[in-house]
């Protein structure tokens, strides 16, 4: 420890500490030493402190390092995992097309069941309409038979 008064003789790359009003020589984050002689950069890459996750690289810098996901995956510094970075809108996305998708086929389905019951309804209509001609439904009582019995036909 320096008193106030002294000068300090400290390493380009320290950082000055005050402490109860003394002052000390401290190398910053990112590098180790005295601070006072030498302060040299710590390499986090070699020493595993960072990037462990498998799908993580590692690359060294000045004072710290940059760590890199393969992929489309995103690093998460605080977590030192790497995640996906479209997980979620993927997700939501598949969801909406099978979402639109089963409305689709919904829709066809109670389409396809209300044209057939109306062409059947249609047809039996026709049908028993057809029917009626050529014979008398129970529904309909007896239909008027236009025979000319009184009026013999002139051959």
């Amino acid at each position: 420890m320096v008193g106030a008064g002294m000068k300090l003789a400290m390493e380009k790359h320290s950082l000055l500490v005050r402490e109860s009003g003394d002052q000390n020589c401290k190398c910053p984050a990112g590098f180790r030493g005295d601070g006072v002689k030498k302060c040299h950069d710590i390499d986090e890459c070699k020493e595993r402190k960072a990037c462990q996750c498998p799908e993580c690289s590692c690359r060294d810098t000045w004072g710290g390092y940059d760590c890199t996901c393969s992929g489309d995956l995103l690093y998460i510094k605080e977590h030192d995992t790497c995640i996906s970075k479209t997980t979620v809108q993927a997700k939501a996305a598949w969801a909406a097309v099978w979402g639109i998708l089963v409305a689709l086929v919904i829709v066809a389905a109670g389409s396809y069941v209300v044209y057939k019951y109306r062409i059947r309804s249609y047809m039996d209509s026709e049908i028993r309409a057809i029917m009626a001609q050529y014979m008398p439904l129970d529904s309909q009582g007896e239909v008027p038979n236009d025979s000319h019995e009184d009026h013999p036909l002139a051959h």
